[in-house]
C-alpha cells in the first residue's frame, strides 16, 4: 500500500505532519544527489536504531552525527535554502506560523 504524499505548504518549503512544519529538502539538489543523501540518511537512522538496541553509546553518537550530516546536506537543517529572507519556521506549529491562514482554511469547520 502506498502512503499519500505529506501535505506541503504552498511555497514547498515545508511539509506538515500532525500540524507541525518540517523543512523539505533543497529543490535545487539533483535527483541523483537527493537520492544519495536520502539513502545516507536512512542508513544512518538504521544505525541509530541498531546502536540503541545494542546499548552502544559511542555507535549511537556516531550514527546521530551521520543523521545530522545528511540532513544538513539535504537542506533540512542548518541555513535555509531559500534566498528571499523569509525566516525558518521548521518545527513550528502551522497554526502559529506565517502559514496560519492557509492552515486554518484546510481544517474542517465545526
Amino acid at each position: 500500500m502506498t502512503r499519500p504524499a505529506p501535505l506541503a505548504t504552498p511555497d514547498g518549503r515545508y511539509i506538515v505532519l500532525r500540524g507541525q512544519l518540517w523543512r523539505t529538502a533543497d529543490p535545487t539538489l539533483s535527483e541523483a544527489e537527493r537520492q544519495r543523501l536520502v539513502q545516507a540518511l536512512m542508513d544512518a537512522r538504521r544505525a541509530v536504531g541498531a546502536a540503541l538496541r545494542s546499548g552502544d553509546a559511542e555507535a549511537e553518537a556516531s550514527a546521530r552525527a551521520a543523521v545530522h550530516t545528511a540532513k544538513l546536506a539535504l537542506g533540512e537543517r542548518g541555513p535555509v535554502w531559500w534566498t528571499d529572507g523569509a525566516p525558518d519556521q521548521n518545527r513550528h506549529m502551522a497554526k502559529n506560523s506565517s502559514y496560519a491562514a492557509w492552515w486554518a482554511a484546510l481544517q474542517p469547520q465545526p
